[in-house]
């Protein structure tokens, strides 16, 4: 089993358009949308949800009313003023500012503030057409770490093993921050995808550096590549100087959008432009050692 890993230097490159117009073509395969903060993945595959799972991380102040004095150290302590007291002097926690530091439950003279577990998110195994897809949503507010991501690659992976399915397909965050690397580390192979624009390259240029950081093997796929034709050339040139390849160049398209609107990918268009050209893609990147199918590999591995 291989895993593939889209990513970005930036948000709206179109990682998430081209991954889905990927997955039809590995199919079958197991899918996992990294993007946990935005996911968008299931908008263009139309997942089937089966199973709905609590994601928990860190903790949070819980108050015994009936133990509590109002003495109001808790709200003195706190410096992320998480507590405000009530006009009976009772505390309350504000939704959104604790940290669950747990300084208030230490340092409460009544013990009356325990600290338990938070959940904040939710993880997800649904059903697609290309394959299981497992997917997750932090609730809003709730911090990403990077924690949920490696959640969610260790159900992918488990799943894809336990299917004998050729390819672990990621959709990955954008940037190159804790939820990028959670989703770096470990994979086969990841496809850089960029835009032709000054930002474009200068986010390229830092998530390249990240992902040689892990020594993963790679290749930059150019997206629009025709609305800024000098500046597609400023990043063939620069891939060219730091011998890089580029896999695929994609031009803008209105078919998109459209498909986006209608809940599917392009793929669903033959003979168009866009699908012709992802064929091209998909055509380059099955010759490759990374996307060459490996029938006995789940076999050894579970072995």
């Amino acid at each position: 089993m291989k895993e593939i890993l889209v990513i970005s230097g930036k948000g709206g490159a179109g990682k998430t358009s081209l991954t889905a117009a990927l997955a039809g073509l590995m199919a079958p395969c197991v899918l996992v949308d990294c993007d946990v903060d935005a996911a968008d993945l299931h908008l263009l595959l139309q997942p089937k949800v089966q199973e709905t799972h609590p994601f928990i991380s860190g903790q949070e102040p819980v108050l015994d009313a009936s133990r509590c004095v109002g003495c109001g150290r808790c709200e003195e302590l706190c410096r992320f003023e998480a507590i405000r007291l009530s006009p009976a002097g009772q505390p309350g926690f504000v939704p959104g500012a604790c940290e669950g530091c747990g300084v208030c439950a230490d340092h409460c003279p009544e013990e009356a503030i325990a600290m338990t577990p938070r959940q904040c998110g939710e993880w997800h195994r649904s059903t697609t057409s290309a394959g299981t897809m497992i997917h997750a949503r932090l609730f809003p507010g709730a911090e990403n770490s990077g924690k949920l991501v490696a959640a969610i690659r260790k159900t992918a992976k488990e799943t894809a093993l336990a299917q004998g399915c050729d390819f672990l397909l990621s959709d990955g965050p954008p940037g190159i921050g804790c939820p990028v690397i959670a989703s770096l580390s470990g994979v086969d192979f990841a496809l850089l995808v960029t835009e032709p624009s000054v930002s474009g390259l200068h986010d390229l240029r830092r998530i390249i550096e990240l992902v040689r950081g892990f020594e993963v093997d790679f290749q930059v796929i150019i997206n629009k590549a025709d609305i800024h034709p000098a500046m597609t050339a400023d990043i063939e040139d620069f891939c060219q100087s730091q011998r890089i390849d580029v896999a695929g160049k994609i031009s803008y398209s209105r078919l998109f959008v459209e498909t986006l609107r209608r809940g599917h990918t392009v793929m669903a268009h033959p003979a168009s432009d866009p699908e012709q050209e992802i064929m091209a893609l998909w055509k380059h990147l099955s010759s490759l050692k990374a996307f060459q199918k490996t029938p006995n590999n789940d076999k050894e591995t579970k072995a």
